[in-house]
């Protein structure tokens, strides 16, 4: 009983939900609970709960995410002066805004659009509908509120003092690609009011008004005056992918693969399966820059646009193999607590959250969809969900993620950006990957086995010699 609550005191102090239920044993450092003989010499510890997840157990836990980001975004419209409740949505007030999250978790930024997809695969992953009730809810806000805040800029010409402006005027990808993807998947999972006149407005700036390079591919002017970010496959391309879903029309699909051959041919390394952060038109041999959250945001990019491609597209191929070779990349450079480096190619950097959870979630989904092979890659995917979930406190709040980072031009930024529980980067990714990891556990196309004291994802009518000693 004593070991017990010990090991459950130490389990918070670490980050890790009390859900873990593994051993722990001495100097802090955790036994493998499916290994039977715990007094076995030849079986280690690890700084993570190394297991086969539960579902039960990572159900628990995207239920306390969603908890936390329920409560911390609140739907309501104050006056910025006096904090006090406006309810007259019939006369246009210069003063009202959105009533500020707890921690920053502005309702309409990008990062929520990750936020929104995660809770869709995870009512997916789970059948429980409740996943989506936070989004119905700021969806059912949005669709009260967009007359108002329309109002409110026609008559006082607030600009981007407006709360609603991503929406009334984006300016960049970033006010609009993530989210408008997220309203379509909701649309088409009749999830929430039907937010057209939304989906109209930031698919219009993504599609025609975005700056591109001559080849069409997404660019921004700056940090200087053309340059391409790793980030912006994420913030174009499953937008892209959703329109063609959306509309039927295959130029969507055109431009999301010709989005991601352009951006892979200035940015891809293929000598180690990287993405650098950034590339310069006017400095196309600048140094390389192997910064995390970049390339989580392009597997992550690829993956959703695979998920709605048609594979007899002539671009899916190519997206696939490019996928593939990222993905390998990624993998080799897998910690040894299952997390990912800040930088990735540089071991003495933080291992950092946001990335990590989408080369999780990108990696078991791959195997899930039959891209990639489970005996090579279910374990990753598996050991990355492991330190993932000593990142996710008893509260629900997701630790270690990167703050927002720019597109820098030396090592020493990368390295010391700092990490917060408010940086809400990290929260929709945990919850992708944690509804694909109990895709990965539930899938029948595979047995896990848990031999010689670590574990084989085998695909069904495949025999092995592990004799019945080498358990």
């Amino acid at each position: 009983m004593k070991t017990t609550m010990l090991a459950a005191s130490i389990a918070v102090v670490l980050g890790c939900t009390l859900a873990c239920g593994t051993a722990l044993a001495q100097g802090g450092h955790y036994r493998n609970t499916d290994n039977k003989n715990l007094n076995d010499h030849s079986e280690g510890t690890y700084p993570v709960p190394y297991k086969k997840p539960v579902v039960a157990e990572v159900t628990s836990q995207l239920k306390s995410i969603r908890a936390y980001m329920d409560s911390a975004t609140p739907t309501r419209i104050i006056s910025k002066k006096t904090g006090d409740q406006i309810t007259d949505l019939k006369t246009p007030n210069a003063d009202a805004i959105f009533e500020p999250s707890k921690g920053d978790y502005g309702i309409q930024v990008y990062e929520m659009g990750v936020v929104h997809s995660g809770l869709l695969k995870a009512a997916e992953a789970t059948g429980d509908k409740g996943f989506t009730a936070m989004s119905q809810r700021h969806f059912q806000f949005f669709s009260q509120t967009l007359p108002y805040f329309r109002a409110q800029e026609q008559k006082f010409r607030l600009d981007r003092a407006n709360s609603f402006a991503r929406f009334l005027d984006p300016h960049s990808l970033d006010d609009s690609g993530s989210m408008c993807a997220a309203l379509i998947r909701a649309r088409l999972a009749k999830v929430g009011p039907d937010l057209k006149p939304m989906i109209d407005t930031c698919s219009d700036w993504v599609i025609n008004k975005q700056f591109r390079l001559e080849d069409g591919t997404m660019a921004r002017k700056r940090p200087q005056e053309v340059s391409l970010w790793g980030d912006d496959m994420y913030m174009s391309i499953p937008l892209l992918a959703e329109m063609g879903r959306l509309t039927g029309d295959r130029k969507h699909f055109d431009d999301a693969v010709n989005n991601v051959m352009g951006m892979s041919k200035r940015l891809f390394n293929t000598q180690n399966g990287l993405y650098t952060h950034g590339w310069h038109a006017n400095h196309p041999d600048a140094p390389r820059f192997y910064w995390a959250r970049a390339n989580g945001w392009a597997v992550l990019a690829m993956s959703d646009l695979l998920d709605v491609l048609p594979k007899d597209h002539p671009g899916y191929e190519p997206v696939l193999n490019q996928l593939r070779a990222s993905i390998k990349g990624i993998a080799e450079l897998q910690s040894g607590t299952g997390l990912w480096h800040q930088m990735l190619d540089r071991n003495d950097s933080y291992l950092e959250t946001s990335a990590s959870a989408m080369f999780t979630y990108v990696i078991a989904h791959a195997v899930n969809q039959g891209w990639i092979s489970p005996t090579t890659y279910g374990s990753i995917a598996q050991a990355g969900w492991v330190g993932l979930s000593t990142r996710i406190t008893a509260k629900g709040e997701v630790e270690g993620t990167c703050v927002g980072t720019t597109l820098a031009s030396d090592m020493v930024y990368y390295y010391n950006r700092p990490t917060s529980v408010h940086a809400l980067h990290g929260y929709g990714p945990m919850l992708l990957a944690g509804a694909e990891i109990i895709k990965l556990l539930n899938n029948p196309a595979f047995e896990i086995q848990h031999k010689v004291r670590t574990y084989h994802y085998v695909p069904k009518g495949v025999k092995t010699d592990y004799n019945k000693h080498q358990q």
